[in-house]
């Protein structure tokens, strides 16, 4: 099944952590860590990533730490995850690599790469204020037809543009 890493778990833990505190305000990996029963230098590594990502400041000396670079409510989860993961992948194929044996004859590589896109944009719909006030919106439901015991589902089209 699909699955984050605990690198984009601790990532969003930590977003979250540093959208609770008051603006101007920092906290280092080790105070991060701490809370959350983290290993320090994993989550040192993991804050390091989203500064070079652009998505935290890192400021040096006594009073530094990590801060959100921009608002929370313009940070998506999205963003989170691919600065820590890289890319969001559901398949080993991508539209830019074609190394695999069965490429030319897959019959599922196209709507598996739907399904990519929807969950990304279900992710990049949900900020990291959102996640921080435990405000996310309720999944959309997709229809699904009633199917006889054993037969595949079908899965009702969603709205032009989904």
């Amino acid at each position: 099944m699909l699955r984050l890493s605990k690198k984009a778990d601790y990532a969003l833990m930590a977003m979250k952590h540093l959208a609770l505190l008051a603006d101007g305000t920092s906290s280092s990996a080790r105070e991060i860590a701490e809370q959350y029963d983290i290993p320090v230098e994993l989550m040192a590594k993991v804050l390091q990533r989203l500064a070079r990502k652009g998505l935290l400041v890192s400021q040096q000396g006594t009073r530094g730490g990590y801060s959100l670079a921009r608002p929370a409510a313009v940070i998506s989860v999205a963003d989170v995850i691919q600065a820590v993961d890289g890319p969001l992948a559901v398949t080993a194929c991508s539209a830019d690599e074609v190394n695999c044996d069965q490429f030319s004859k897959c019959n599922i590589r196209d709507p598996l790469w739907k399904i990519k896109d929807r969950i990304y944009t279900a992710l990049a719909t949900c900020s990291v204020s959102e996640m921080a006030t435990d405000s996310v919106p309720e999944a959309v439901a997709v229809p699904v037809t009633r199917r006889p015991l054993g037969a595949l589902p079908v899965i009702a089209p969603g709205p032009r543009g989904a």
